[in-house]
């Protein structure tokens, strides 16, 4: 399961159909498949790049491609890999395709691999068809010919290969021959076109016209991800993505054909964003793909004003996966059960669930103060068991101050840690520990250099610790800067009336690596997440293991990375038994939303 996820930029562009795709337009939605597939062949490779080299398998050195075989190209690293490499199925593929995503499990954040077909317009079929009827006549034929007939070789080829090039039904109606002219005679920047005959031929007139690749470079064609990847393997600038405004299926080339200078140059003038705007609206799996290397958003929501937003990323096992492409959805509410909760698999600070004014670092371990107190809690919380993590001061100016220690979801972002029943804290000054805003001597005062140890111990017999987390299947979906989220409601009051002490549980704090006993006791049931409040310019460093500074010697616990594949673990646990239990409504409530 992905969630916070990490991985690169992808730019999966499906223009609209061109000149004669309207009879698609009578067409039910289509019907998009996708697999996934584990490790096992990364495995006998080795690991990083040096294993998608190895796997690739190309008998052309230089373009480490297989002509000829159904070839994927990883929409991250832009490597190319047989499809027989991950044992994806091929029953539904063809060589030279270019409508699917495919994320090779070296780059996909999960460690599978990731394939899914997309529906492809009436150039991409016809591409994909004369790209393999030139590749048959070129290893086949004594003569090979470039050319090629629509009643004796395209039309058939594309009628007999119909659910291998796309994902769309077949039209009821016989118009689709016609319009796949229309379109090869259109795209004049993709097709060769050839009326009639040479003088002196012995071509029958009735073969024509007839249509070629203009670029008769097979080794160029593939799915159309970002064009700057495909050139120069790097990201585009253009975008928050990093998109392109380039949307074919071939590597570009100078334009041709009439007016392709004044769009050439309309591009430049718009840049790349509208491009890549255009793009993310269409691509099914919206842009968790996409996410930057920390694993979240740049840009995103934040934890407020009563609501909270869970990034949601598409479900590969939920019923009737073909809805998943958005277009379905324009105008209508997208149903929460196609996605999930998306996580990532280390336990990292949050950048949604904090105030916004924290400076985070861009490994997600580092956090600096602004003004008056405000919290950032962990990624990843726990709900039985026994805990640990560590932060250390790096820098605390004067008249600055911390607050640390562990939280509840509830726990209010702009405030200090221990304000309030969810959370309880240990501060800098006076080595005071604070819940419900009550101060009690605890210890003596830390500062910069400290390195701060905090465990907790939880029951395993509690309802919280019995129950799998919450799937948020059964919330709304909202749209923010091209990714999703699920929104969740705050019931702050009802949720204080419904506290209760739990007991054995308890907190202990260290400071390098001294036990400075036991700071909290008989604790309120509930989820409990690693926190951090601070006061002006402070700054802190977490570390959630599994190796510490000063690892406690007298408890017996479990370092907080462990929750990071544990969390993976139970939402995929959650996410199958609400879609076996669960038809239409959605998860049990807690009492506080009755």
């Amino acid at each position: 399961m992905a969630s916070e996820l990490q991985a690169g930029t992808v730019a999966a562009a499906e223009k609209d159909l061109a000149v004669g795709d309207a009879s698609f337009g009578e067409q039910p939605p289509s019907m998009d498949t996708e697999s996934s597939s584990g490790k096992e062949g990364m495995e006998a490779a080795g690991d990083g790049s040096e294993a998608a080299d190895a796997l690739t398998g190309s008998g052309d050195e230089e373009s480490g491609r297989q002509l000829g075989e159904v070839e994927l190209q990883c929409a991250l690293c832009m490597k190319w890999f047989t499809a027989e490499t991950f044992g994806i199925e091929t029953a539904t593929c063809l060589p030279f395709m270019t409508n699917y995503v495919f994320h090779c499990n070296v780059c996909h954040h999960s460690g599978n691999t990731y394939f899914l077909r997309k529906q492809a317009n009436l150039k991409e079929m016809c591409l994909t068809a004369l790209a393999n009827l030139t590749w048959r006549s070129r290893t086949q034929d004594e003569h090979p010919k470039t050319m090629f007939s629509k009643d004796k070789d395209i039309i058939p080829f594309i009628d007999k290969h119909w659910e291998c090039m796309t994902t769309r039904q077949r039209p009821g109606k016989l118009t689709w021959p016609n319009n796949i002219v229309k379109t090869m005679s259109k795209e004049r920047d993709v097709f060769l076109v050839k009326e009639h005959p040479d003088p002196g031929s012995k071509d029958p007139e009735e073969e024509y016209p007839k249509f070629g690749l203009l670029d008769q470079d097979l080794g160029s064609i593939g799915p159309s991800y970002d064009t700057q990847k495909q050139t120069t393997g790097t990201p585009a600038a253009g975008g928050l993505n990093g998109g392109s405004s380039f949307s074919g299926a071939l590597a570009p080339g100078p334009g041709k054909g009439r007016g392709a200078k004044r769009k050439q140059q309309q591009q430049q003038q718009e840049g790349t964003t509208a491009g890549a705007t255009k793009r993310t609206r269409s691509d099914p799996l919206f842009s968790a793909q996409r996410l930057p290397p920390h694993g979240y958003p740049l840009e995103h929501p934040f934890n407020k004003d009563g609501y909270r937003y869970i990034l949601a990323e598409p479900d590969p096992h939920a019923p009737d996966p073909e809805k998943l492409e958005l277009d379905c959805w324009a105008g209508k509410p997208i149903p929460g059960d196609l996605y999930r909760a998306c996580l990532y698999e280390r336990v990292l600070l949050a950048l949604h669930d904090r105030a916004p004014q924290l400076k985070i670092s861009d490994d997600r371990l580092t956090v600096t103060g602004e003004k008056g107190y405000s919290m950032v809690r962990a990624s990843h919380g726990v709900r039985k068991g026994a805990w640990y993590f560590e932060v250390t001061v790096d820098d605390m100016p004067p008249e600055t101050a911390a607050r640390l220690g562990w939280s509840q979801p509830l726990g209010n972002l702009q405030a200090p840690l221990g304000y309030d029943k969810f959370s309880y804290s240990w501060r800098s000054k006076k080595g005071t520990r604070f819940h419900q805003s009550i101060g009690k001597h605890y210890s003596s005062s830390y500062g910069q250099g400290d390195t701060l140890g905090f465990f907790i111990e939880l029951p395993d017999e509690t309802e919280t610790a019995k129950a799998l987390p919450d799937t948020y299947k059964d919330k709304a979906l909202i749209k923010f800067k091209s990714y999703l989220y699920f929104e969740e409601k705050d019931y702050v009051d009802k949720a204080e009336k419904s506290l209760k002490s739990v007991n054995p549980s308890r907190m202990l704090f260290y400071k390098n690596g001294v036990n400075q006993g036991v700071a909290f006791e008989n604790l309120f049931e509930g989820i409990y997440f690693p926190a951090i409040s601070l006061y002006k310019s402070c700054t802190v460093s977490v570390n959630f293991g599994p190796q510490f500074k000063y690892p406690p010697k007298d408890i017996k616990y479990q370092p907080m990375s462990d929750m990071g594949w544990g969390a993976v673990i139970e939402h995929t646990l959650a996410d199958m038994l609400y879609h076996v239990e669960t038809e239409v409504d959605g998860r049990r409530s807690p009492p506080w939303e009755g």
